[in-house]
């Protein structure tokens, strides 16, 4: 297929509409808008330590809306996409509110502009840790349905969003995605028909359709995991991985390769294209923390764009996609990719829980352990 020929995402988010006649547009809209602020995050970060200096940008939807910011040494990067997300956003009349890694409250649409029935759920800046050494990095976000209200009159809506707007499980996103900015800006999207990826083609500004039909391979011999942290990892969680190092001799009978970038947008991206499992579990470290991955903003969205390719996204406990958010902030323990591999991982913690319940005071703790 030549360069000409592919669908740009405008092309796809209409063809996907119109398996819908009754859809109001709205939805491709939003996504658009996320494209945009997508578009103009990973201008901002190519400048590396050159900082943007943001000429006059302002959206083709709206010549009002002015995407100088002047990061500098006052704003981290983080900000900086954080306020091209909201400013790129907030006017267009889609969006009820949004919430973000950034922000500990929700984001109200100013009185100005009109408010809409969708949430929009992001990690601004997902890796930002590792953008001083050039590592590729992204954004992550989701699209929710402003919960309705039996007692509204159908109007459109216009009330202020709460914190329990938000809450809702993964398997009620509308749409999910990443952007990732690495050798070629790239962005993955699943609206709930599958998974697909564009390259933003950079002579026309256009995110272009290269990646028509993403499915994760069930199989596979690569695992990711920060060994660092070997120490806390709970037994199942070790015992995986102690089978993936012994190789061929070991009980698996074969050899892994074990990935870290330290990017999670990153590692997800190399998982969805060529295999793999992704692994932050819950470990020993805080046992008020149940997990480092953000719930909302990171392992809901690509927790469903992994499912959708065909993938399994987990706590190792319960699917991820099944976890009852209980705050904005909330963590959780995360392992995702290949089906096969990350059932098993279930499968471990299953058995880790029918000996400690069997067993309970010579299972992995002994009293008779120093």
């Amino acid at each position: 297929m030549s360069l000409s020929n592919r669908r740009t995402l405008t092309q796809y988010l209409i063809e996907q509409r119109r398996r819908f006649p009754g859809a109001s547009g709205e939805l491709n809209a939003l996504i658009l808008d996320v494209s945009l602020a997508c578009k103009a995050i990973g201008r901002s970060v190519a400048f590396g330590a050159l900082g943007d200096p943001n000429t006059d940008q302002a959206s083709d939807a709206d010549p009002g809306l002015d995407l100088k910011l002047q990061g500098g040494a006052s704003k981290s990067m983080d900000l900086v996409a954080n306020e091209i997300f909201i400013r790129t956003t907030e006017w267009s009349g889609n969006l009820a509110g949004m919430a973000s890694e950034e922000m500990d409250a929700p984001h109200q649409i100013p009185v100005a502009y009109a408010r809409g029935k969708y949430l929009l759920v992001f990690d601004p800046l997902d890796g930002s840790s590792t953008i001083d050494v050039n590592v590729s990095v992204g954004s992550i976000f989701s699209i929710l349905r402003l919960p309705s209200d039996a007692n509204e009159a159908e109007e459109p809506p216009g009330r202020d969003v709460t914190e329990a707007d938000f809450l809702q499980p993964g398997t009620r996103q509308v749409a999910a995605g990443y952007a990732l900015y690495g050798p070629a800006t790239m962005l993955i999207l699943t609206v709930g028909a599958g998974v697909v990826g564009f390259t933003l083609d950079p002579n026309l500004g256009e995110f272009k359709l290269t990646h028509p039909d993403i499915r994760i391979p069930p199989d596979t011999q690569e695992f990711a995991i920060n060994s660092s942290n070997s120490r806390f990892w709970e037994p199942p969680v070790k015992r995986y991985v102690d089978e993936c190092l012994a190789g061929k001799t070991g009980p698996r009978g074969k050899d892994f390769n074990m990935r870290w970038i330290a990017s999670m947008v990153a590692e997800a991206h190399r998982v969805l294209l060529r295999g793999g499992v992704f692994m932050y579990p819950r470990d020993t470290r805080d046992p008020r923390k149940p997990g480092r991955l953000r719930l909302l903003y990171e392992a809901n969205p690509i927790g469903l764009i992994m499912e959708q390719a065909g993938g399994r996204a987990s706590t190792g406990r319960q699917p991820v996609l099944g976890v009852q958010p209980s705050e904005l902030q909330q963590r959780v323990g995360v392992v995702f990719g290949s089906r096969n591999e990350v059932e098993r991982i279930e499968r471990y913690h299953a058995d880790t829980a029918t000996r400690d319940v069997a067993n309970p005071l010579f299972a992995e703790r002994s009293l008779f352990r120093d």
